[in-house]
This record gives structure tokens, C-alpha cells and sequence, in this order.
């Protein structure tokens, strides 16, 4: 962070952690997305289809959640993509694929058999799926919204996330933000969050934990993600262990995360490239009077 120099120590090294803190987290809600093929968008607008199947629960999806359902009319032009109504989350189901029965189908689209099923998903997320795989069914009511606006983040398949946290006191009041970039640079979201008290590298991974949930919300599939923090940078990589108790549960978390996407890496940037994250973590600090 440009500012917040009580974040790091004399020397200007990142501490590895300091008293035990939890910190007191002031929540934004977003809506999520789910983007469908074009035959699958036009089931749901017929209410034949009022289920979907997830799984490694990439999306973090609960009953109770309002969804944006976006129908990729043309996948290969985002132009045409548009939103086509709005979904709420009833009921989720979890069972093993190899557990699935005729009665689980229903609001879903039929396999031939269960082999066909496995196959189809192992299109998708890859050959580690087998049928001791958990698939988590979720069931939605669904309700038009036609000619609904898709915004810029949308309509990304991979983006940039720049992200930063920073606490004054180290540990103190701390705050994180993202900023998600199309490839070309441009901003699509910028958001920050005030934690309360944590240490500073408690708030630059919550930085990294706020923008990949965003991400995965908004169905980007490859993310680049850029931080100022050597450690946490280092730790995501693997090339330091993570050995503060405090700091072990935030690094599971984004670990989790960061495989839930087809790609994800991790790259350490200078202060000065990462400007537009700490801009908004000082900001929420300031706001916050501190």
C-alpha cells in the first residue's frame, strides 16, 4: 500500500503475523451469474428446466440466493449474450454422480445412461471427475426478465484481479479491496471492504479471498490475480510455507478457491502497479476515520 505504512514494519518488511485477531467483517452482497448455452436458456424460459448440477461447488451457491441467468446466445460472440431473467436457489442437493437416480433428473436434462453422464462431465471439468465425485443439484424458480442488461464483468471469460489489504496498527482497523480488469486493462468493478481488526496480511488475504469469490460470481474461469504482498503471493505459490495458525485457515480457503477456476495465477507486483486496490483500501480507512 502507498499509505498505510503502519501496515508494515520499520524496515518496510511484511510481518507474519502479530495477536490473534478476528476480524469483524462489514459484508457487500452482489448478485451472482450463471451463463447457459443457448438450448439450455431456451429450457428454462420454457420451465423445463429448473435444475442445475455443479460441481467442486464453483460457484458457492446456497438456497436462498437470487441469480442472473445469461443465455449465451452465440458463445463465440459475448455481444449477444443477455440476461434473461432472474433465478432463485430452493433447494440444493449434494450426492455422489455414481449415487444419482432417475428421480434426481427432474428439472434436468436426461443422460442415456450413467456412463454417458460421467463422460459428459468429465468434458467439462476434466478427467478427475469420476463417480465418487460429489455433484451438488440445484433446484431454482425461475422468473422472466427479458431484454435484462448484461454488465462488463458478465461478460468475461478470464480478467485480471488486482487486489490489496492493509491494517493501521498491524494488528488495527484493516481493509482489503479488488479490481477486476478486463485483459485489455480496462476497470470493470472496483470495490472495498472494511474488516475491522486484523493484521495486515490477514487483510491482503481477504483481498485475494473477496476477488476471487467476485470472480467465480461472475463466471470467469481465468484469472490472473496481482499483489504488492511478496508473502502472500509467495505462500499462494508455494515457495513459503504458511506457518502462522492465524493466517493457515485464510490460505485454505484461497486455495480452494483458486482451483475452482480452470486457471488461476499468481503474480507479485510493485506498490506502484497495484495503485488502484490501494487507492481504495485507504479509502475505506479514511471513511472509517482512522
Amino acid at each position: 500500500m502507498w499509505r498505510s505504512w503502519l501496515a508494515r514494519t520499520a524496515g518496510g518488511r511484511e510481518v507474519a503475523g502479530s495477536s490473534p485477531v478476528t476480524p469483524t467483517i462489514i459484508k457487500r452482497v452482489f448478485m451472482k451469474t450463471l451463463k447457459f448455452d443457448h438450448a439450455s436458456a431456451e429450457l428454462i424460459l420454457a420451465g423445463k428446466k429448473t435444475s442445475t448440477w455443479r460441481l467442486y461447488d464453483d460457484k458457492d451457491l446456497s438456497v436462498g440466493d437470487d441469480i442472473s441467468i445469461i443465455d449465451k446466445v452465440d458463445p463465440q460472440s459475448v455481444k449477444s449474450w443477455r440476461v434473461i431473467g432472474q433465478a432463485a436457489v430452493t433447494e440444493i442437493v449434494e450426492k455422489r454422480l455414481g449415487d444419482i437416480t432417475k428421480a434426481d433428473i427432474t428439472g434436468h436434462e436426461d443422460f442415456a445412461s450413467k456412463d454417458e453422464m460421467l463422460k459428459t462431465y468429465q468434458n467439462f471439468y476434466g478427467n478427475r471427475v469420476s463417480f465418487d465425485t460429489v455433484v451438488k443439484m440445484i433446484h431454482f424458480s425461475f422468473s422472466v426478465d427479458a431484454g435484462g442488461v448484461v454488465s462488463g464483468g458478465m461478460l468475461l471469460e478470464a480478467a485480471k484481479l488486482f487486489t490489496d489489504g492493509g491494517s493501521r496498527g498491524n494488528p488495527g482497523d484493516s481493509a482489503c479491496a479488488y479490481v477486476i480488469c478486463n485483459l485489455a486493462g480496462n476497470v470493470v468493478e472496483k470495490v472495498g471492504f472494511y474488516l475491522g481488526m486484523a493484521t495486515n496480511n490477514q487483510a491482503e488475504y481477504y483481498g485475494f479471498k473477496r476477488g476471487l469469490e467476485r470472480a467465480r460470481e461472475l463466471g470467469i474461469d481465468k484469472i490472473t490475480l496481482y499483489s504488492d504482498s511478496q508473502l502472500v503471493v509467495s505462500q499462494m505459490n508455494g515457495k513459503y510455507k504458511v506457518k502462522n495458525q492465524e493466517l493457515a485457515p485464510l490460505y485454505k480457503e484461497v486455495r480452494e478457491l483458486a482451483d475452482s477456476f480452470s486457471r488461476a495465477i499468481f503474480e507479485h507486483i510493485p506498490r506502484e502497479e497495484n495503485r488502484l486496490a490501494d487507492q481504495e483500501v485507504n479509502r475505506i480507512l479514511d471513511q472509517q476515520g482512522v
